[in-house]
């Protein structure tokens, strides 16, 4: 049945009644089934998922009539992250000049926190040059100096603006350049992604009273709509794990709703995720909606274990193997052991079983942020990658099955 889209932003946020048999009573009752904690949902380009994510913005948090509302990334009950989330950052091009183009960052209540506050700057830049290149480097203007009725030099943190440069490594940049569209994007995420970070650290403190803060004890939903344009496929299994482990780590009552037009990045976050419910977003041609709920198989016809292969093959025949091709080898792994029927996946492993299951636990357990000790891989390490994937692929039926196929 169709329905607009503010109906399916309800449906989204709505719990589902579900009939129940009673057998003292021998019939059934009607019973609410709690909101999902995650609900992704695929939807091919151009269907409606960015307008979506602004009418359940509207059905969750209607905005106030203050004309004098200040931007942000959310009011009080829901974080939201989609193609006018960019608005809060534009380009001063510096047009006279031609010398120093910068990214302006719009005032607004939640990069004033995450980078005065919770000076996450450093946080962010690692988080950026992880999708982009670990040269690329963003720099804010941390504090600017002015002075008082009483001339007096006043210092004020700042974070209002971004320059980027390319670091040679002798001391030395490129100057300041403009991104590209892509790696605005990125950088975009990347404060998002690290606002996040801490907002479920924040909200997994269950006492109230024992938090650093309360600005965020109602929020209820976070809202992503595809963040992965521009990325190649490798920064976008980045970010899918990342993101997913991210979710995770959520203990509160915190809900994720996450939209994506990319197969790939669907099937990561369905592979990665436990607890959520999936479905497809589709138009019809009298500009109504259907959302459609997928089940078991529906969900896997993506191929998600074959891209794990191409992705990880292509690391190893460049010699690009980093820690998330480790989390990518271990859920392959995972996913064969549980194809076969295996109870755990480490029984899949070579002759040394607990050696190598310690290395692979070692580097899809790190915390990804900077200010923690993150070790990248040694040579022997990125061997060790390769002798894992053939030795999956050489040993067990189901590779072979797949090969001949392919």
């Amino acid at each position: 049945m169709s329905k607009t889209l503010t109906e399916i932003a309800k449906q989204l946020s709505t719990p589902k009644k579900v009939k129940k048999t009673v057998p003292e009573k021998t019939k059934e009752v009607e019973e609410a089934k709690p909101v999902p904690k995650v609900q992704l949902i695929y939807a091919f380009n151009g269907i409606g998922k960015t307008r979506l994510s602004c009418e359940f913005k509207r059905l969750i948090a209607p905005k106030k009539d203050d004309e004098n509302q200040e931007p942000s990334f959310t009011c009080n009950k829901i974080l939201y992250y989609n193609a006018f989330t960019e608005d809060l950052f534009y380009w001063d091009n510096d047009l006279n000049q031609d010398t120093e183009p910068k990214l302006k960052i719009q005032p607004n209540t939640f990069t004033d926190w995450i980078l005065k506050d919770q000076g996450q700057d450093r946080n962010i830049i690692t988080n950026f040059q992880n999708l982009t290149n670990d040269k690329l480097t963003p720099n804010f203007n941390e504090e600017y100096f002015f002075k008082d009725k009483e001339g007096k030099d006043v210092i004020i943190k700042a974070f209002s603006e971004v320059t980027f440069s390319l670091e040679r490594g002798d001391d030395k940049n490129s100057g300041y350049l403009k991104i590209s569209k892509g790696e605005e994007s990125s950088f975009i995420w990347s404060i998002f992604y690290t606002l996040l970070d801490q907002i479920i650290n924040v909200l997994n403190d269950a006492e109230p009273n024992d938090r650093e803060t309360n600005q965020f004890d109602q929020l209820e939903y976070v809202f992503i709509d595809d963040p992965v344009s521009s990325l190649d496929e490798n920064h976008l299994i980045e970010l899918a794990v990342n993101l997913a482990v991210l979710i995770k780590s959520s203990q509160s009552d915190l809900k994720f709703i996450v939209t994506t037009h990319n197969p790939l990045f669907y099937n990561v976050l369905y592979n990665e995720l436990k607890n959520k419910v999936c479905y497809l977003l589709e138009r019809f041609e009298d500009g109504n909606f259907a959302l459609t709920e997928r089940h078991g198989d529906s969900n896997k016809s993506f191929s998600y274990h074959l891209y794990l292969k191409q992705i990880l093959e292509q690391a190893i025949a460049y010699n690009q193997v980093q820690k998330y091709h480790f989390t990518l080898l271990r859920n392959l792994y995972e996913k064969t052991a549980s194809f076969l029927g295996y109870p755990r996946w480490s029984e899949l492993l070579p002759d040394d079983k607990q050696a190598y299951l310690n290395r692979i636990i070692q580097f899809t357990s790190h915390s990804t942020l900077s200010n923690e000790a993150i070790t990248q891989p040694s040579e022997p390490e990125k061997n060790m990658v390769a002798l894992l994937l053939n030795h999956l692929v050489n040993n067990y039926s189901f590779w072979q099955q797949e090969k001949q196929h392919g």
